[in-house]
């Protein structure tokens, strides 16, 4: 009886030992496959901070540049969200200011937008670019990837004031290493040299761009958003 029951006891104990080993395995694979499933298929955020050329002033909500950026980015398969901080009537100041709201929705990389309302306004451009220089420094400091959007300023403020205004976006992305658009509105530019009416492009104002104009800046902006894309994922993988 005492063999019997030390044998059966023994039995009892390997096949129980091979069973929680069995389990274990199962529970470390599934554990491991789990993780590998959600890092695949992880959402990058981008915020993009901006004036009304980013907010889609003027435009319904499926024609601004966010979701037009959103819809050709998630076309070339691009698992990412385009979070809109665009503010109309913003100007550099203003997006310095409110910094700290924009990245409490823990962005993985942030498209700087800004300045247009400082031209508009004649604001000096070493405001303009201290202000920028403060939204990039902040970027940097915090490990969040950056593509400066720039715009050209009008003859209208004298030859000195273009040519400063001219040099604070390409000065700027080489000082803190960001990605760098020098004019958004290019394309459309382009568009009317080739003998386009403003109006094809642009809305009543001829200042922001209609659906089609926000269509050409996209295009513009969509490679250079594609190596910021490529910039955060390898950030997040260090």
């Amino acid at each position: 009886m005492q063999t019997i029951l030390w044998y059966g006891s023994s039995r009892y104990g390997v096949f129980g030992q091979i069973g929680k080993l069995r389990g274990l395995i199962a529970a470390v694979v599934f554990t491991v496959l789990a993780g590998f499933s959600v890092a695949q298929a992880e959402t990058l955020r981008i915020s993009a901070l901006g004036d009304s050329l980013t907010q889609g002033y003027g435009l319904s909500p499926e024609q601004g540049l966010v979701p037009q950026l959103q819809a050709w980015l998630t076309a070339r398969g691009h698992d990412v969200e385009i979070l809109n901080a665009g503010v109309s009537g913003d100007t550099t100041a203003g997006g310095l200011s409110r910094l700290d709201w924009t990245l409490a929705d823990s962005p993985d990389a942030m498209i700087v937008a800004l300045g247009g309302n400082d031209l508009l306004r004649g604001i000096d451009p070493a405001l303009s670019r201290a202000n920028l220089a403060g939204i990039l420094e902040r970027l940097a400091a915090e490990g969040i990837p950056a593509l400066l959007v720039g715009l050209p300023a009008p003859g209208n403020y004298g030859p000195e004031y273009q040519a400063e205004f001219a040099a604070l976006y390409p000065d700027l992305a080489q000082r803190f290493g960001v990605l760098l658009v020098p004019d958004m509105l290019a394309p459309l530019g382009a568009r009317i040299a080739e003998g386009a009416a403003p109006g094809t492009v642009f809305q009543s104002d001829m200042i922001h761009p209609n659906a089609q104009g926000v269509g050409l800046v996209v295009e513009g902006l969509g490679p250079q958003v594609e190596a910021l894309i490529g910039q955060a994922r390898a950030t997040e993988g260090t």
